[in-house]
């Protein structure tokens, strides 16, 4: 196994003071809601809203989908598109650790990309080629619960083998198996979940920051950062504004953040909205702070072996959202890419993931895993977070988006502020 990164990891004060003792069991990237699987240990009972309605099945069912020959006996590939920072990298190899196992043991080759940099950017990439029917050389990609959501509703996902994938039958978190935008996860099972808040350079700031409001200062003029994922950044500028983003807010909410953001672009505070390109800036020195995803910011300081970078859930609160495994409808290797979402379901190979990532894990039996890698993560609230946790530091969902909602809300985010 690779080592741990928590040698690497900016200190974390917060984790002796509020994290519980390691669980025996795992829990759940990007859009976990009120979760309760269990004492002391959040709960998936509000992740089925998580995504939206359940998309309607196909006229004639499953069968009716026009599927490609699958060429897994033949050729023992997989090619896997992924978000950047999102699996175990050995810096001494320039290889993946837990790729090379799988390797070793079922002799596919794995092709991985880190192609993903924003949810909306790589659908409208990939999109009109799966409506076409054309191959995108992509046997497995990840996207967040609520795009997942829109893939599987224009049918450009094929259906899981769940019957040839023991280890997720076995091992993903029961709450996860009923969320409402894949009801039994006939089509995507559940990769990585995680926190949205704010990260930052302590010694760069010079200071410490606790709220949103701590980053519109005039010594962080260009220096701070967003994501383009506005349920992430709207969400938090929204809970600062007061909204309980999982009620029933409306367009005069939502569009209040709009504005809220626009003008801190106009004002000179934030330097770029990006997806997971933020990166680069904080790297560079560009960007000192920012709303960012929580296990990035200590893949960052490993990086940069710079233990000045920490992750903060604002006062006013911080998101939660999941990322899935989806095999597009061109892909020819789906058999292999079933092994291989089941090869990540063992709770050590899963662990071993969760110790370089600190992402939060979505399998049973890993924080046991965990804890003879490195028992501090195995208490960690950024993997295995409690329940009073949650609740205590107002971490929320983004609530369901109808259609329509998605649609106008979309273009509202991207004229008035990707465009600037």
């Amino acid at each position: 196994m690779s080592p741990s990164r928590r040698n690497q990891r900016p200190a974390d004060p917060q984790v002796a003071a509020i994290v519980e003792a390691a669980q025996s069991t795992a829990f759940t990237r990007r859009n976990l809601m009120r979760w309760g699987i269990g004492a002391g240990v959040v709960g998936a009972a509000g992740l089925g809203t998580a995504g939206c309605a359940p998309p309607k099945p196909p006229a004639g069912g499953i069968n009716s989908l026009k599927l490609p020959k699958d060429l897994s006996a033949e050729q023992k590939i997989v090619n896997w598109a992924n978000w950047t920072a999102y699996l175990d990298f050995d810096e001494k190899t320039k290889s993946y650790p837990t790729l090379n196992e799988f390797y070793k043991r079922t002799g596919i080759k794995v092709s991985y990309s880190e192609d993903i940099e924003d949810n909306d950017a790589y659908y409208a990439k990939i999109a009109p080629q799966l409506r076409a029917g054309q191959s995108i050389d992509r046997d497995l990609f990840v996207f967040t619960d609520w795009m997942a959501a829109r893939v599987i509703r224009d049918r450009l996902c094929q259906p899981m083998q769940l019957i040839n994938m023991p280890n997720v039958a076995k091992n993903m978190l029961d709450p996860l198996r009923m969320v409402s935008f894949d009801p039994g996860r006939n089509e995507s099972i559940t990769w990585q979940s995680g926190f949205a808040g704010i990260g930052y350079n302590r010694k760069k700031v010079g200071r410490e920051i606790k709220s949103l409001d701590d980053l519109w200062t005039d010594d962080l003029k260009g220096k701070i950062t967003v994501l383009s994922e506005f349920r992430d950044t709207i969400g938090i500028v929204m809970q600062s504004q007061g909204v309980d983003i999982t009620s029933d807010w409306g367009k005069s909410e939502f569009e209040k953040a709009v504005a809220f953001v626009e003008e801190k672009i106009k004002q000179g505070y934030i330097r770029k909205v990006k997806g997971n390109s933020y990166m680069e800036d904080l790297t560079s020195g560009n960007a000192w702070a920012g709303i960012t995803w929580s296990g990035d910011i200590f893949i960052l300081a490993a990086d940069t072996k710079d233990p000045n970078w920490e992750f903060v859930i604002p006062e006013s609160g911080g998101t939660l959202w999941s990322d899935n495994f989806m095999v597009p409808i061109t892909s020819q290797h789906r058999a292999n890419a079933t092994k291989m979402m089941d090869f990540y379901y063992e709770p050590a190979i899963a662990a071993q993931v969760a110790a370089y990532v600190n992402y939060v894990c979505p399998v049973k039996g890993a924080q046991a895993e965990m804890e003879k890698i490195d028992p501090e993560l195995a208490a960690s609230w950024l993997i295995f977070p409690t329940a009073e946790f949650i609740k205590e530091k107002n971490i929320q969902g983004f609530r369901v988006l109808t259609p329509d909602e998605d649609t106008e809300y979309s273009d509202m985010w991207s004229k008035r502020v990707m465009g600037n």
